[in-house]
């Protein structure tokens, strides 16, 4: 969340800023409601403070004297109407807190104005997409996938979107994680193991509630949800904690299946592996200095982009443009590859900045070595990778004449195979 007092101070600035976005926020109602809470909780303390007052030498009163009579019914009277602010002030705290957390994080100065996808801007890229097999063919379309990939069982056991790997797919899919965690790694993340259900609690400190729950599978039940990535439960391991500055930078790589609900997904775009309800990602989060954290996205971003580079994968990245722009997020890139087969670039990582948005609501602080007051650290993270679609590609850019696919270079220690093909 942004910081309140600044949100007070700064509220055209603020209004600006978020106008650039795609999510709708009312900072009237919010401002209404701050001010009202403001109103209510002097009222209230007022309130405690009289019957403070009136308490106090009542013990030592004769039980029996009018004077005790009196204080008593006072101090009666006045422990009712401190009951009736404290609730009067708690109701408009649930709709003040409600207004709060659907504020988004402001874009970054640097973030390129546009309002949808197609003003993202291309700032580099990597590879010659022109250079991948000449046979290649959309990865659902090979004629033995059928036997590696089996959606239809994957329907009847599940629904669509939960598709089998089997045999030496699955092994290329464990093989792509392994690749990816030891990649992360060599450049410094340690590896975490987290759970894969978060409580609500978790999924608001990251900015997940209240803004995306359609997209989350939800156990009502137990007050859980499914990760829709790893960032939540990783990001959320020190919410509530004061790190020391010495500490800082932390970097965490984590390997989780995800699970995303993805409504409103048709049609030829989510042919295949391209979008699924259920898949593997490694996911690398870092908590850094507020005065580090721009360098750090750029590392970040970095990181990722080696792994692809070690598959010898083309990819672009964007800057994505602040309307297109995730809530949480002050400055995000997203890497996409090239699918040689559909002729299409396909995202699979997005590397982000959330400033100090996500540790407000987390409540992550750490102590300068100054020895001034805990703040704020600044969260990141990035995919470092997400599974299927880097699979789109090394299926489809290295399709061989004879229907197999060759496995890159980089990839082959971790399997007992230099090519796959269940012909």
């Amino acid at each position: 969340m942004l910081e309140l007092q600044y949100l007070r101070e700064h509220r055209e600035e603020i209004r600006a800023a978020l106008a650039k976005k795609k999510f709708p926020v009312d900072l009237e109602e919010f401002f209404r409601l701050d001010e009202e809470r403001r109103a209510k909780t002097t009222a209230y303390e007022s309130a405690r403070a009289e019957l403070k007052s009136a308490s106090e030498g009542l013990a030592s009163l004769d039980r029996s004297s009018p004077e005790f009579a009196e204080r008593t019914g006072q101090l009666r009277n006045r422990s009712e109407r401190a009951k009736e602010l404290e609730s009067a002030l708690k109701e408009v705290e649930v709709l003040w807190e409600r207004a709060y957390l659907a504020i988004p994080n402001v874009p970054h100065e640097s973030v390129p104005i546009g309002r949808s996808e197609r003003d993202n801007v291309t700032i580099s890229s990597w590879g010659d997409p022109n250079a991948v097999s000449p046979h290649a063919i959309p990865h659902f379309d090979i004629p033995w996938i059928d036997r590696a990939l089996d959606f239809a069982r994957g329907v009847k056991v599940t629904g669509a979107g939960f598709p089998f790997y089997v045999g030496p797919m699955a092994q290329l899919v464990r093989a792509l994680v392994r690749f990816f965690l030891d990649c992360a790694a060599e450049r410094g993340y340690e590896e975490f193991l987290p759970p894969i259900l978060v409580n609500a609690a978790s999924a608001t400190a990251t900015g997940q509630l209240p803004d995306k729950e359609s997209m989350m599978y939800e156990m009502p039940l137990d007050g859980f949800y499914a990760v829709p990535t790893a960032e939540v439960p990783v990001t959320n391991f020190f919410r509530d904690e004061i790190l020391e500055e010495s500490q800082l930078p932390i970097f965490r790589c984590a390997y989780t299946p995800c699970f995303r609900r993805e409504a409103g997904s048709w049609g030829k775009d989510v042919r295949g592996l391209n979008r699924l309800h259920q898949f593997d990602k490694v996911e690398l989060v870092k908590w850094v200095r507020p005065d580090r954290s721009f360098a750090e996205l750029e590392s970040l971003r970095a990181d990722a982009e080696r792994i692809l580079q070690l598959l010898e994968i083309p990819f672009r990245v964007l800057a994505i443009c602040a309307g297109d722009m995730g809530f949480p997020h002050s400055k995000q890139y997203d890497l996409e590859v090239w699918a040689g087969g559909q002729r299409r670039w396909l995202e699979v990582s997005s590397c982000s900045n959330f400033t100090d948005f996500q540790a407000r609501r987390a409540n992550i602080r750490y102590r300068p070595r100054s020895g001034k007051k805990p703040e704020p650290v600044h969260t990141l993270n990035g995919s470092g990778l997400a599974v299927p679609r880097v699979l789109v590609a090394i299926l489809e850019n290295n399709l061989r004449a004879d229907g197999s696919v060759s496995i890159p270079v980089a990839l082959q220690p971790y399997l007992k195979f230099d090519r796959l093909f269940m012909g």
